[in-house]
C-alpha cells in the first residue's frame, strides 16, 4: 500500500493475505498508509477487506478519501470503525491533493446514517476557524474525536493558537468525546486561559495515547 517517507513504489504485498489475524483483537489496518486513497486499486482493497472479514476482530480504517468507504460499504467487516482526518476547515497548501474536507465530512455523515461507528481525527491540527471546523465535525456525528499536533520537525505547518485549540476542544466536548493526544502538549503548554492555568497533561479532557477497546 501507499506509505509515507522513503518507501518503495506503490505495491501490494500479497504475502500479508496469509497473516493470521487472530481473534478479539483491535487492528488499525493500514496505520502507516491510506488504503482508500485514489491511487489504490479496488482489487487490493477488496482482498484486504475479505481477509479481515475472515477473523473475529474489531477493525479501524481511516482515510482522507472516505467516499470509498461508501463505495465498498457492503464489503466492510462487520465490526468496524471508520475514520477520517479533518485537520482544518481552511484549505491549506500543506494538505496537498487530498480530497476537500467537505467531501470527507459528507461521506462520514452518510456512513453514520447507515449506523457505522465513525471517528474524526484532527491531526496534525492546522490553523482553523472555530465555528466552521466545529460545524464540519458536528455534521460527521463522530463517536469520538482525536486531536493532536504535528510531530514532523522537518515540516512547518500553519498552526492555531493555544487559545483557539482550547476553545475548539471545549465546544467539541459538548457533542462528543474528545481524546487529546500527548503531542498536543507542544501547542498548548502552560498558560492562563479564562482565568485558569492550563497545564498538560492535567487538561480538562482526556489524554489519549491508544485507541480504546
Amino acid at each position: 500500500m501507499k506509505r509515507w517517507g522513503g518507501q518503495p513504489d506503490l505495491h501490494f504485498d500479497e504475502k500479508e493475505l496469509n497473516t493470521n489475524l487472530g481473534k478479539d483483537n483491535f487492528i488499525f489496518v493500514g496505520s502507516s498508509c491510506d488504503m482508500f486513497a485514489r491511487e489504490i486499486p479496488n482489487k487490493w482493497i477488496y482482498e484486504t477487506l475479505h481477509r479481515c472479514s475472515l477473523f473475529d476482530n474489531k477493525y479501524l480504517f481511516q482515510s482522507k478519501n472516505p467516499m470509498r468507504f461508501l463505495e465498498m460499504k457492503s464489503h466492510l467487516p462487520e465490526n468496524v470503525i471508520l475514520g477520517t482526518t479533518i485537520e482544518s476547515d481552511i484549505r491549506h497548501s500543506e494538505m496537498g491533493n487530498a480530497p476537500d474536507v467537505i467531501h470527507r465530512t459528507v461521506a462520514i455523515g452518510v456512513l453514520k446514517s447507515f449506523d457505522f461507528k465513525a471517528i474524526v481525527t484532527i491531526e496534525p491540527v492546522m490553523d482553523f476557524t472555530v465555528d466552521r471546523l466545529w460545524n464540519l465535525i458536528d455534521m460527521c456525528k463522530p463517536d469520538w474525536v482525536n486531536i493532536g499536533a504535528n510531530t514532523n520537525t522537518k515540516v512547518k505547518l500553519p498552526e492555531p493558537s493555544p487559545e483557539k485549540v482550547m476553545e475548539l476542544i471545549e465546544r467539541l466536548k459538548e457533542i462528543t468525546e474528545v481524546k487529546i493526544k500527548p503531542n498536543l502538549k507542544r501547542l498548548l503548554k502552560q498558560r492562563e486561559i479564562a482565568g485558569k492555568v492550563v497545564k498538560m497533561p492535567k487538561l480538562d479532557g482526556r489524554i489519549w495515547n491508544q485507541y480504546p477497546k
